[in-house]
C-alpha cells in the first residue's frame, strides 16, 4: 500500500533515510526515524546503489492507460461539434447512449453510457440540458404582456377573475 504523503514528500523520506543509513545507523533505526518498514529501507539503498541516486525519485503512476488516445478524443471532440444529426441520428440531442454508440461505431472502443460523463469533462464539456420552447413562441408579446397585464392581475384581490358585486348564490338573495 502506498504510504500518506504527495511523490515529492516520500522522497525527501526515502532521501532522509539513506542520508541516516550512511551516517552508519541501522535498517531498522533509520526505519523507525523515518517511519518505513525497514525492508523498504534496505529496497531504497540497494536501489541507490545500483542506479544511483536518481533511483530514489518518484515514478509515475501507474494506471489503467486510457481507451481513447489523445489523437481519438480530438477526433471525437470534432465529430461531436458537427453535431447529432450530421451523424446520423434524428435529432441534434446528444445524450450519453448516443455518445457511446458513435464511439463503438467510430473508434472500436465500448463505453458504458454511464462513465460518458467522465470522458465529457475529461474534453472539458459539460452538462446541457436544452430549453423546451416552443418554436411559435414570440419574446415580444410576452415582454409586453409581462409590462401591461402581469402588473394588473397582480394587483387584483383574486388574481386575475373579475370582481363583481353581484350575487351568484341563489340561496343566499
Amino acid at each position: 500500500m502506498r504510504p500518506f504523503g504527495s511523490p515529492l514528500q516520500l522522497e525527501v523520506r526515502r532521501r532522509k533515510a539513506m542520508t541516516l543509513l550512511d551516517g552508519g545507523l541501522s535498517l531498522n533505526e533509520v526505519g523507525r526515524r523515518t517511519g518505513a518498514s525497514p525492508s523498504s529501507v534496505m529496497r531504497w539503498r540497494d536501489e541507490r546503489d545500483a542506479h544511483g541516486s536518481d533511483a530514489l525519485k518518484p515514478k509515475p503512476a501507474s494506471g489503467r492507460p486510457p481507451r481513447l488516445s489523445a489523437k481519438q478524443k480530438t477526433r471525437l471532440t470534432t465529430l461531436l461539434l458537427r453535431g447529432a444529426m450530421a451523424n446520423g441520428y434524428r435529432t441534434q440531442l446528444w445524450t450519453t447512449a448516443r455518445i457511446a454508440e458513435m464511439i463503438e461505431q467510430t473508434f472500436d472502443v465500448h463505453y458504458h453510457r454511464d462513465h460518458i460523463g467522465r470522458l465529457m469533462a475529461s474534453l472539458r464539456w459539460s452538462y446541457q440540458k436544452p430549453d423546451k420552447r416552443a418554436m411559435e413562441r414570440n419574446e415580444e408579446a410576452i415582454e409586453a404582456w409581462k409590462r401591461k397585464e402581469w402588473p394588473r392581475i397582480k394587483k387584483t384581490p383574486c388574481g386575475w377573475a373579475p370582481i363583481s358585486s353581484l350575487r351568484t348564490n341563489r340561496v343566499s338573495s
